[in-house]
């Protein structure tokens, strides 16, 4: 039996300035016509993916490849993660800082290895085993990021507090009776939260010349793909730079499986993108798509992913799923996500999308 293909990609979910709208659309066309051209072409699901995925990899919009965000010392350090829904074979790559394609290292696990996950060193020489060649970290690194860095380390200097994952704190839990209630639960917010979101607010009431720019606003521009291709079989990648000024060594969500990405021709495909830590507390990849096992669109199953991170633990995120059957889901509670579709009628393209 053969199947309608179709290819949705996200690339990155944040408050993006009016000012890269048209570089991530450019971004997400130019992924979208790789990818497409793999399933139209009677590929996999696999290679459009990863098509899809090394094309955003190598666009330095994006927080993926060469212009991700840089660690606390300077540095460029990549996490990625390559998934078949067909028989759950898995690679994932993670603190990679001499590999221009990470998805690309992961394929390779996933075909070549008997394991499922390598991290710094020791993916590199796996990579270089089986072909990739190894570069200069300074080959992943722009000038926009030095001067992004610099400007979140003197805020820092300064004394303001780190908004990257500004959310409810850990001890805002909700209680038992609240959730079997369905009631929305309410969480008393820690003084630093309640400080960033009382700058926010005066921030946006300012005129545009008075307005400070926050740098940690524009850290969450993970990239992912999720494809069905004609023979029925899903996929799901995501690739990415990490946050800004992250500690050397730490890995995120979008490598891990069931967090940032997940594929499993019996529920679904999702990629996510967005606040790593809480997404890891959740496991939210997976979470979202036994819902679609359980019954539910891959839409109403992605609304319902971003309010859980939300109303748990104060998450911000976006996410893509992709059903067995072609259906889809895209939600973020961001003020815009960038995302793509691509099928035989033709491709869509857009910023926010929240139906």
């Amino acid at each position: 039996m053969s199947h309608q293909p179709i290819l949705l990609i996200h690339g990155g979910a944040w408050a993006m300035p009016d000012d890269a709208v048209a570089s991530h659309e450019r971004g997400i066309a130019a992924a979208l016509a790789a990818g497409w051209s793999a399933l139209s072409r009677g590929c996999t699901a696999i290679d459009a993916v990863e098509a899809a995925v090394t094309i955003m990899e190598d666009d330095d919009t994006f927080d993926a490849g060469r212009g991700s965000f840089l660690t606390r010392d300077g540095r460029v350090q990549l996490d990625a993660l390559l998934m078949n829904g067909a028989d759950l074979r898995t690679g994932g790559v993670a603190c990679v800082e001499r590999l221009r394609n990470p998805i690309q290292a992961a394929r390779l696990v996933l075909e070549k290895s008997p394991h499922v996950y390598f991290v710094g060193t020791g993916a590199e020489r796996f990579a270089t085993q089986h072909g990739m060649r190894l570069i200069d970290n300074t080959e992943l690194i722009v000038p926009r990021e030095r001067d992004r860095l610099m400007a979140f380390q003197l805020s820092e200097a300064a004394g303001e507090p780190d908004t990257t994952f500004s959310g409810i704190s850990d001890e805002a839990v909700t209680s038992t009776e609240a959730q079997r209630s369905g009631e929305t639960p309410v969480f008393p917010l820690d003084p630093a939260t309640e400080q960033v979101a009382l700058e926010t607010e005066v921030e946006a009431a300012l005129p545009e010349e008075l307005r400070i720019d926050d740098p940690t606003l524009h850290s969450h521009d993970t990239v992912g793909a999720v494809a069905l291709d004609q023979y029925g079989n899903l996929a799901a990648g995501t690739s990415t730079g990490g946050t800004l000024s992250k500690a050397p060594g730490r890995v995120g969500d979008s490598s891990l499986i069931g967090c940032g990405c997940y594929a499993d021709n019996l529920s679904a495909a999702v990629s996510l993108t967005g606040w790593g830590e809480p997404i890891m507390k959740l496991v939210l990849g997976k979470w979202a798509v036994d819902r679609v096992a359980a019954g539910a669109t891959p839409q109403s199953a992605a609304s319902a992913a971003i309010d859980y991170l939300f109303t748990r633990l104060g998450g911000h995120g976006g996410i893509i799923l992709l059903g067995p059957d072609g259906q889809i889901g895209i939600a973020h509670n961001t003020p815009r996500m960038a995302w793509g579709i691509a099928t035989a009628s033709g491709t869509q393209l857009g910023i926010t999308r929240n139906p």
